[in-house]
């Protein structure tokens, strides 16, 4: 039995991921820094499933994670890597911490969770990853310096990680969301129960350059996990380097 390992599964996009995979008939394993969001992940998976709560901060425990998956479960012949944080705030103002913390996260974390799954998939010669970025990646957002320049940073790593491996059969694509209804979303809201926070992420907003949703609606997580779910199968088997924004046009691609 072959496995799917989602990393930051205990949520949102994640807890998406995974359940899209399971009903593909993918054997899932679970990773999430956040062990009541993975318990709960697991449940709507019907249980017995294989977790690990692991800070991908840590290289060696998440190489552990990663040994540990293969021993007990079986080769890790996909990865969706969804784990990330968001901190806001101007580029002169914002503490250069935050900066630290993000980066932390969404680029060295990205990177201790590649290299020993990678590793295994280069020794088998097959195998498929995908990393969920976001549209700001590509496109500059008012108060998102730290976020943006860490996906950035990561599709690039996401990306050259494709070209090294591709001669080993071994793929590696970026999945870019623009506003996606998650908790994260939700806190860039003035309230985030106020259903008005979806409006505006729509409307757009001319003072802060941000042009709206041509689609007319914000993402549903699972529409971020189907394209996973397809980049992640033989179906995209002849994709790989690439990153495909799921924004609804927000960006205009440009």
């Amino acid at each position: 039995m072959t496995i799917s390992l989602v990393v930051g599964a205990g949520h949102g996009i994640g807890r998406a991921v995974a359940l899209t995979l399971a009903r593909a008939g993918r054997k899932v394993a679970l990773a999430d820094a956040d062990a009541a969001g993975l318990a709960d992940t697991a449940r709507q998976l019907g249980g017995g499933v294989l977790t690990h709560t692991v800070d991908i901060r840590d290289p060696e425990a998440v190489a552990a994670t990663v040994a540990e998956t293969e021993q007990s479960a079986g080769p890790i012949t996909e990865l969706a890597h969804v784990a990330g944080i968001l901190e806001t705030g101007s580029v002169l103002d914002s503490d250069p911490a935050d900066w630290r913390n993000v980066f932390d996260v969404n680029l060295f974390g990205l990177l201790n969770v590649v290299r020993p799954v990678g590793r295994a998939m280069r020794e088998r010669r097959s195998g498929a990853i995908v990393v969920v970025g976001s549209n700001s990646a590509g496109v500059p957002r008012m108060s998102m310096g730290a976020y943006g320049s860490s996906k950035a940073a990561s599709t690039m790593l996401t990306r050259v990680l494709g070209l090294e491996l591709a001669r080993y059969g071994v793929r590696a694509n970026i999945v870019a969301p623009g506003s996606t209804d998650t908790d994260m979303q939700r806190s860039l809201w003035a309230d985030p129960e106020d259903e008005a926070g979806a409006r505006g992420a729509i409307d757009g907003d001319l003072s802060s350059y941000k042009v709206g949703i041509p689609l007319g609606r914000i993402a549903t997580p699972s529409d971020i996990a189907e394209t996973v779910e397809f980049l992640l199968s033989d179906r995209a088997r002849h994709i790989t380097m690439q990153s495909v924004y799921v924004d609804g046009g927000a960006t205009l691609r440009a």
